[in-house]
């Protein structure tokens, strides 16, 4: 963000010449910085339009999702955009687009879930935000990454990379490939939880990872942010990430996978958290999926990360050799740490 940039943007949203303005944020997806005007704080962010090529489609879904709300759910908190001086809520600098949020005082994010009670807040807040949306037609919105959660798609990518990628990568994962395909069931249940009556299209976040949750300074979650992947969907998306993210102790980008497992303590809280507000929501068809949404997002994880690293790491990149590869290992034993739990509990019933 160069001075003259600043100027220019710091004129659009009517700052005074004293704002000042400083990166925030963990993001790898937008630029983000937090903006000082005067008494007032905003969040700054210019869109990256190489994950969000229709940078006004996410601008016109959060301004349908806010006449909503204002008119029937008045009191909850959306972090909608402020609009600029000529009434805009999204302003292009030379191909940028730039989007202003007011700052929400007294709150902060965290990065890891550390405890079984975030776990719950943020499961409930999620939850909190499909649910007082039911009532809005989800189709109005926009499908800002086309795709985006379709199992379907994503394993005919692996097919088709075990097929065409590099042959000396392929040779060397063969083992993970032959477990990822012996997973094939995974697709196929989320073929007929998609196909099914009693299945529901809902406004869905699509990236319930813990930093996207507002906290209070007594710990109580007080909002969700980042809403730019919102998006017509499935409640398995949301749940599903949740268990991805939330119940392990390190993250995708651990080595060492004897470190990774479930933390029975952080499943349960999602489950009462997301339940306590989705429970008279969800069918009872859905219900029978909440601990599947788990298996369908980390197989689905673990076969775009591979998918990857047959490509020559052409989406996520990676940061030494064999970078997704090691990232489709580490969900690979995620996945066979949520799948044991299931059985365990399937046992005992």
């Amino acid at each position: 963000m160069t001075p003259a940039l600043f100027a220019e943007l710091r004129a659009v949203w009517n700052w005074p010449e004293s704002t000042t303005y400083a990166p925030i944020g963990s993001g790898l997806i937008n630029h983000t910085w937090k903006v000082v005007a005067g008494k007032e704080a905003f969040i700054l962010q210019r869109i990256n339009q190489a994950v969000f090529q229709q940078p006004d489609w996410i601008d016109e879904n959060l301004g349908l999702l806010h006449t909503y709300l204002q008119a029937h759910q008045p009191d909850y908190l959306f972090t909608a955009p402020v609009p600029s001086v000529y009434g805009q809520t999204l302003w292009e600098i030379g191909d940028a687009f730039y989007r202003v949020f007011a700052f929400v005082p007294n709150t902060h994010t965290v990065d890891t879930v550390e405890t079984a009670e975030q776990a719950f807040e943020a499961a409930k807040t999620f939850g909190n935000f499909t649910a007082v949306l039911q009532d809005f037609d989800a189709t109005q919105l926009r499908m800002t990454i086309p795709d985006f959660h379709n199992l379907t798609l994503r394993y005919k990518q692996f097919q088709d990379a075990c097929k065409f990628g590099n042959p000396s990568r392929i040779q060397e994962s063969m083992s993970l490939i032959q477990e990822l395909h012996q997973y094939h069931h995974l697709v196929q249940q989320y073929e007929a939880f998609i196909s099914h009556a009693q299945t529901s299209t809902r406004v869905t976040h699509h990236d319930t990872k813990i930093s996207n949750v507002l906290f209070n300074e007594a710990g109580k979650a007080v909002c969700v942010i980042d809403l730019d992947t919102v998006m017509p969907g499935y409640f398995i998306s949301d749940l599903g990430d949740m268990y991805r993210t939330y119940v392990c102790p390190v993250s995708e980008e651990e080595k060492d996978f004897s470190k990774i497992l479930v933390r029975e303590d952080c499943c349960r809280a999602i489950e009462e958290g997301y339940l306590s507000v989705m429970g008279d929501v969800l069918s009872d068809w859905e219900k029978k999926h909440i601990r599947f949404s788990g298996h369908f997002i980390v197989y689905m994880q673990a076969l775009r990360f591979l998918t990857d690293h047959l490509l020559n790491d052409g989406y996520y990149g990676a940061k030494y050799p064999g970078h997704n590869y090691v990232r489709a290992g580490n969900q690979v034993h995620l996945l066979r740490a949520l799948m044991k739990r299931e059985s365990t509990i399937i046992n005992r019933q």
